[in-house]
């Protein structure tokens, strides 16, 4: 009779098998579809997920169900270095996020945003221009200042609004560069410009420029991606949690393997 600990491991690995055929799938869609920097950036992982997903549930699967031990010591041994590779990003993303917040500007809805408020290993990857060039594509392919651009505001609605990291730091210049205001995202330089803010100069009023190449825009990103790797590592520590059950129900699962396997009769 097959063992409890065997059904509920082949089971989980069931449920995952199926949820890797769709990830699978998308990458290869995405293979085939993609016309922009930003989607052929997204595909190889996604395909490499689903990929990874078959192999280790058909592991867990085979080896729980048809009670082969091999496969279901690999499927273990994997479970514990993504165990362990888990724990280590989400102490990471905590430590690289811990630094780095918005700077209120008097008068103003939003926030302003600098990179050198960030951890030096952020820093390092928005500044590496293979990275920026591939964000740089995302956020235009993404049109992020859009909803900006098709305003019609006067200067004393704008300043009020309450803007994203990435639309503050991207769509328009810093306020320090005392632009005059045309519309959201058209500003007039001064004709003296007494600002040694480097983004001052970087600021385009060319829509499909703006202010991608300035550190504000670098810096709104990394605002949004600590962010959101604050949030992942919350969903990091419940999945850690889930991964350390079904690891350990998978161990009881290999132990009866084993059992069978030396005493065959009791099959």
């Amino acid at each position: 009779m097959v063992k409890f600990s065997n059904s509920l491991v082949g089971f989980l690995n069931l449920l995952i098998l199926l949820l890797s055929i769709p990830v699978l799938g998308g990458g290869i869609w995405l293979s085939h579809r993609a016309s922009t920097d930003c989607e052929k950036f997204l595909q190889k992982p996604v395909i490499a997920l689903g990929v990874f997903l078959l192999l280790v549930s058909l592991a867990g699967l085979v080896g729980a169900c048809c009670r082969q031990s091999c496969l279901l010591w690999f499927y273990l041994l994997v479970m514990f270095v993504l165990i362990l590779l888990l724990f280590c990003f989400t102490i990471f993303a905590f430590v690289v996020t811990n630094k780095g917040v918005g700077q209120v500007v008097s008068g103003r809805g939003y926030k302003e945003y600098k990179l050198g408020d960030y951890s030096n290993w952020l820093q390092n990857r928005v500044n590496n221009n293979k990275n920026w060039r591939k964000i740089k594509s995302c956020l235009q392919d993404g049109k992020v200042c859009k909803s900006l651009q098709e305003k019609n505001e006067t200067f004393s609605q704008f300043i009020t609004t309450n803007l994203s990291p990435i639309q503050s730091g991207c769509c328009k210049p810093p306020s320090d560069c005392n632009f005059s205001y045309q519309s959201n995202t058209v500003w007039v330089k001064p004709a003296v410009d007494n600002s040694t803010n480097p983004d001052c100069n970087t600021w385009s009023n060319d829509q499909n420029a703006l202010c991608y190449d300035c550190m504000s825009c670098k810096a709104g990103v990394l605002a949004n991606i600590k962010s959101d790797w604050k949030k992942v590592a919350v969903v990091n520590i419940v999945f850690l949690i889930f991964l350390i059950v079904v690891y350990t129900i998978g161990c009881c699962a290999f132990r009866n393997n084993r059992r069978d396997n030396s005493y065959p009769g009791w099959k």
